[in-house]
């Protein structure tokens, strides 16, 4: 006997059943956007880390504590967020600008502790060239997205191609330039993190985003 048929009495029950056992439910994630979240961790410490680059200040402990959590650890715990919500452009963005941070900061701490020596400005030319050709296929992706988000991404690869000149040169001008665009940079993806936000909150676009 099936068990089904103990339900019988139950009107349309056993057809109740033999459909939930027929069809697949899905959970559907409700939990907030992560995105302007990560988007602020990557603008602050963008913006902050050019201000230096573009000599307002020298190189101290405030930039590498803002490095190493709104630009490390925030944007990392956001791309973990973003693969639960089944976006693989912000995991792969956030976490990996997040570990870029972390390794910057590494970079420029551990020589300072002992271990290892110092890069060379060649070698920091390279890794900084890595990170745009990485930064220009985030930028393709892109062209199916806002005009903002376009608009960020490539002040992005400018700015890591504005730096690897820097060090592949020794050039002061162009490193103060690309400071100068590490504002514009960090400060467009602050934007986006607020026009987003206020749309979630007026329920309305306020700051556009074409």
């Amino acid at each position: 006997m099936s068990y089904l048929s103990i339900f019988a009495p139950f009107k349309n029950f056993d057809k109740l059943i033999e459909e939930m056992e027929n069809n697949t439910f899905v959970a559907k994630n409700l939990t907030a956007n992560p995105g302007p979240l990560g988007l602020t961790g990557f603008g602050l410490s963008t913006m902050l880390l050019n201000l230096h680059n573009a000599g307002l200040f020298g190189m101290d402990t405030m930039i590498l504590a803002m490095g190493l959590v709104m630009g490390g650890a925030i944007q990392i715990i956001v791309g973990i967020m973003e693969w639960q919500k089944n976006n693989l452009f912000g995991t792969m963005a956030f976490s990996s600008y997040g570990a870029f941070w972390i390794s910057l900061i590494f970079l420029l701490v551990l020589p300072k502790m002992g271990m290892g020596e110092a890069p060379s400005a060649t070698a920091m030319g390279y890794y900084l060239s890595v990170w745009g050709v990485f930064s220009f296929g985030l930028f393709v992706a892109t062209l199916k997205m806002n005009k903002a988000m376009i608009f960020l991404f490539g002040t992005v690869v400018l700015l890591f191609a504005l730096l690897a000149i820097a060090n592949f040169t020794g050039s002061h001008f162009v490193h103060t330039l690309a400071g100068i665009e590490g504002i514009v940079c960090g400060g467009t993806a602050l934007y986006i993190a607020l026009a987003e936000l206020y749309i979630d909150v007026y329920k309305r676009p306020v700051l556009p985003l074409a």
